[in-house]
């Protein structure tokens, strides 16, 4: 899903005959919609406005000694996966699209399996079998004898060379389908022209494919900057990892606020910087016509272009699951008891509520703009949307200022009106973290039904308006039965992406509502890799599930 809105086609208003904007109904409706895209601008304001509350000694301790080093590595991260991510997304998509080789068909759809294993998990994996004491260097010890040099994996570029193998697949995506859009003949059209094979593909393919190739690493790019659990197990610190410091170590609440601002202006950078990569040009490929050869490799070529992608999906998936398996069978005797099977009750009914929430509130959103395509609601259902962009911390941040105000005003109001004492009302509740999760993923629901009720013709509303039906009515008799397999496909979507958020799962939850993600990361904290195993594979194997979908999907619009 991307991070940043796409553009949204205006659909005729379901009303005819009378202004829909007289309609008290539709401006409940509206209202709704304006609420939710407050819910997405509420932590964004809240946690700008931290900067009226400066944290003192504490803020200037960490100008002196952290925040250097904070923009630094957030710098390299950025500039490193970015570069990496298109480099081999851009590189594999190519391949797969244009080229036969042995194995083509197979690859196609299993470069895409890394979008199942978090980021985190990945992290683990390659800091446990990569490190001074990992089993490959150990083997090399003893093969060679002495001391044997092998480059640190806790360093930048170690964690840099997880995060591309972790979000190569985004750019992998969409540059395939641009790629198989655009087909062989527009390469064969610059070749008349005197291009190379390799001025063809730099000339006419990558500009082709520019807006693809700008979304996909646009989105890595947030993948990046929202990371907490891999950046923690590399001890590379990021804003992310220095939020949460200040937040539960130096226990300031607005010195994490303010760290939080300037991770915000980060992710703006990084969107204006997507805008700005795929301008106001408009790229246009006719439609493939028939079935296109691709270029036939032979001999080295062959060998090589198989070796490539069975050498990326072995280091993003194969391997780190094997070696997650081998611990599991290890430790699954002790590991599989009353604790994990909590861990795995409150991750699914985490997941289960917010897919819930997050899918009512999409589908109002999707709904009320067919009532009302106008500015105001296009524009709300645009930012509602932007959610996806936002770091979990960032938005554990600021719902947590706004909760804790809330509570003070509750707390005096009930004190001086009433006499009565109470405790925190919303603070450390379930529903802090519900709204993290609703305005995090509200964008991932929002995709599959908002497609769903595009494919609903406008004139079966219009005969349910003919026969007096209301607009609860028609989204409820008429729309919902069309809709089953977006919401579901939006649910299932937004419950996956629970299972495996990590940030604001940490610093928002209730006392005692651990997940999954949160033993994974307290067992790596304290470098017990293999007891984080279990959990870790039951993650992956449930982000199998959306991996599926889109498989799916891109086959059948190859």
């Amino acid at each position: 899903m991307s991070s940043t809105a796409e553009e949204i086609s205006s659909p005729p208003p379901i009303e005819t005959g009378i202004s829909t904007w007289l309609d008290v109904n539709v401006r409940l409706w509206q209202l709704a919609s304006f609420a939710i895209a407050g819910m997405v601008a509420a932590p964004i304001l809240i946690v700008m406005l931290s900067w009226f509350s400066p944290a003192g000694d504490i803020w200037r301790h960490l100008a002196q000694t952290v925040l250097g080093e904070l923009l630094r590595n957030t710098v390299v991260l950025m500039i490193g996966v970015g570069f990496g991510v298109f480099v081999l997304g851009a590189g594999l998509a190519w391949l797969i699209a244009m080229c036969e080789f042995p194995g083509r068909r197979f690859f196609e759809w299993a470069l895409m399996l890394p979008l199942a294993m978090p980021a985190y998990v990945l992290a683990f994996v390659a800091v446990a079998m990569l490190d001074f004491s990992g089993p490959l260097q150990s083997a090399m010890r003893a093969i060679f004898g002495g001391e044997v040099w092998f480059p640190p994996i806790r360093s930048a570029g170690g964690i840099v060379a997880v995060m591309i193998l972790a979000f190569y697949p985004y750019v992998y995506m969409l540059a395939r389908a641009a790629f198989l859009a655009q087909g062989r003949r527009m390469l064969e059209t610059g070749r008349v022209f005197g291009l190379t094979p390799w001025a063809a593909f730099l000339r006419v393919a990558l500009p082709m494919a520019r807006p693809a190739l700008a979304a996909g690493v646009a989105l890595a790019l947030m993948e990046t900057l929202a990371d907490f659990g891999a950046v923690s197990v590399f001890n590379y610190d990021t804003f992310t990892t220095a939020i949460y410091k200040s937040w539960q170590g130096l226990f300031s609440l607005p010195a994490a606020a303010q760290l939080a601002s300037l991770l915000l202006l980060f992710v703006a950078l990084g969107l204006f910087g997507e805008r700005q990569l795929r301008g106001r040009a408009r790229y246009h490929v006719t439609a493939r016509t028939g079935h296109e050869e691709r270029y036939r490799l032979a001999g080295g070529r062959a060998l090589a272009a198989s070796m490539i992608c069975i050498l990326v999906l072995s280091l993003a998936f194969l391997i780190p699951l094997g070696q997650l398996l081998v611990w599991v069978w290890s430790t699954a005797a002790e590991d599989f008891d009353s604790r994990y099977l909590n861990f795995f009750i409150n991750t699914v009914l985490l997941g289960a509520a917010a897919a819930l929430v997050t899918a009512f509130c999409a589908l109002l959103l999707a709904y009320t703009y067919r009532l009302k395509p106008d500015r105001l609601v296009r524009g709300a259902v645009r930012f509602a949307t932007l959610g996806y962009a936002l770091p979990g911390s960032v938005l554990a941040v600021g719902i947590m200022v706004s909760f804790v105000w809330f509570d003070q005003w509750i707390i005096e109001a009930l004190r001086s009106g009433l006499g009565i004492s109470v405790g925190p009302v919303l603070t450390g509740t379930l529903a802090a973290l519900l709204l993290a999760y609703g305005v995090r993923f509200m964008a991932v629901a929002h995709g599959p039904i908002d497609s769903s009720f595009e494919r609903i013709r406008p004139t079966l509303w219009q005969a349910a308006r003919s026969l007096g039906a209301s607009n609860w009515e028609i989204l409820w008799r008429v729309s919902l039965p069309l809709l089953r397999t977006g919401l579901m496909s939006a649910g299932l979507l937004v419950f996956v992406e629970v299972m495996k958020e990590m940030p604001a799962t940490l610093l928002l939850r209730p006392f005692g509502w651990d997940t999954l993600a949160i033993r994974v990361f307290e067992m790596t904290s304290e470098g017990q890799w293999d007891r984080a195993a279990l959990p870790a594979v039951t993650l992956i194997l449930t982000g199998l599930i959306p991996v599926i979908l889109l498989v799916r999907r891109s086959s059948t619009k190859a």
